[in-house]
């Protein structure tokens, strides 16, 4: 059997919904919320030693630290606790548009029965005005009676038209609510990630790795000469990216609880290595780079003053405009000689010789080997960065056994072949080309 509806004179419902439905559901989610909270409390203090010790608290804390419990919990909370509040809203909203539907409901009432009785009138009318043609006032009647029909129809019309205004504020209201829950559970609430989750994720903790290997790879391309692209521009843009990383990498607390424990408690592990590797190989390739711009800024105030040209008209006769141009001018000519200054100073570092070259080092003796093995040593740099990122990526080539070997074939090459490579560029540009040669 068919519900009478709950608005029999508009003909349609404006605003469909149960009020007891929509509060039991938000007293439901409240007090799931308030249970998660709990339950985070209870973890939160268990992670902490609060009130339980012994061999089975550290087996405990020990499989849930680091893992997804206590945050998933947490934004749990605050996702269900979200979702209830905005329910909230719309069960108060939702009584809201049916208390003037019901109001509607009755003015349509009272509007078919005035139109009821002003179509009773006018059939009578109508019907007075047949029988005696010449009663005097018939037609008359008639013509009021019909107004009256029209004023009624009127009248019902404009109910109907603000209750169907009243369904468009229902359906918009309650697909706003219906936005904002599915925010809360998508942006607080565990959820399975999509495709583009897990690549967000992916390129968050890997970030420091994938920059490093991007400038290994900008070394490896300028080295063999493989782009149109300056050399030197490809060195500074390897600086910039090794000083991003190096920046990641120190900022991490991982990172830095890593190498503590290495270096105070001795746990010398595939990680402290793989952290003190990447962290010094970071360091070593921003250098240079950030070297040569320092040099090329400090130079370019000298350059700028060698080459300025007289002024050559008066500045007191010169117009408003004619100033503000000049003063553009000088500032494209500081701008472009700072620039030409960096450039030409990160062309000299690109191509310092490494500081096992140096006469002094071992009579330069060292050379002819620097020179054989520098390009096989960028190539291994950045093949075992790439690696990195790529096991990352790949489940199957994340093991240990990989992390030493590249870890084994790291460290030879940053001690022997960054190191005095970077010593070199940093000698070539603080004391000039003559002594580092």
């Amino acid at each position: 059997m068919t519900a009478a509806s709950p608005y029999p004179h508009l003909g349609f419902d404006p605003a469909p919904g149960s009020t007891d439905l929509v509060r039991d559901i938000h007293r439901r989610l409240s007090d799931c919320a308030k249970e998660m909270e709990r339950a985070h409390s209870k973890v939160t203090k268990l992670m902490n030693g609060s009130y339980w010790e012994g061999d089975a608290a550290v087996a405990f804390r020990e499989q849930l630290e680091g893992g997804p419990l206590p945050l998933n919990l947490k934004n749990g909370a605050h996702s269900v606790d979200k979702a209830a509040r905005q329910l909230d809203l719309w069960g108060t909203e939702l009584e809201e548009f049916q208390r003037r539907a019901k109001k509607l409901d009755g003015e349509a009432k009272d509007a078919r029965e005035a139109l009821q009785r002003a179509q009773g009138h006018a059939d009578e009318a109508e019907r007075t005005a047949g029988k005696s043609k010449a009663h005097e006032g018939a037609d008359s009647a008639l013509h009021r009676a019909n107004n009256k029909v029209t004023a009624a129809q009127g009248d019902l019309d404009d109910v109907l038209k603000r209750a169907r205004s009243l369904a468009g504020e229902h359906d918009e209201t309650a697909r706003k609510r219906a936005r904002h829950i599915g925010d809360a559970t998508h942006k607080l609430a565990p959820h399975e990630p999509n495709a583009w989750d897990k690549f967000a994720d992916w390129l968050g903790d890997n970030l420091p790795d994938i920059l490093s290997a991007c400038a290994a790879v900008l070394g490896v391309i300028a080295l063999l000469g493989l782009t149109a692209i300056a050399p030197w521009m490809l060195f500074l843009a390897a600086g910039l990216l090794s000083g991003m990383a190096f920046g990641l990498r120190v900022s991490d607390p991982e990172v830095l609880a890593s190498l503590e424990d290495g270096f105070t408690k001795g746990e010398l592990d595939v990680d402290f290595w793989g952290n003190l590797l990447g962290v010094a190989g970071d360091f070593l390739g921003m250098l240079p780079g950030l070297g040569a711009v320092a040099k090329g800024a400090m130079k370019a105030p000298e350059l700028l003053a060698a080459t300025a040209g007289s002024v050559g008209e008066a500045e007191e006769v010169l117009t408003l405009g004619q100033k503000i141009a000049k003063v553009g001018a000088r500032a494209g000519t500081s701008i472009k000689t700072v620039g030409v200054s960096v450039q030409t100073e990160a062309a000299a570092a690109e191509g310092a010789v490494s500081l096992l070259s140096h006469p002094r080092v071992f009579g330069g003796r060292l050379a002819p080997i620097v020179e054989k093995v520098d390009k096989p040593a960028t190539i291994l740099g950045a093949g075992t960065a790439v690696y990195g990122v790529a096991s990352s990526f790949a489940d199957a080539l994340d093991n240990d056994t990989a992390k030493t070997v590249t870890s084994l074939l790291d460290g030879p090459r940053t001690l022997g072949v960054d190191v005095p490579a970077t010593a070199g560029a940093l000698h070539f540009l603080l004391r000039g080309a003559g002594e580092a040669s």
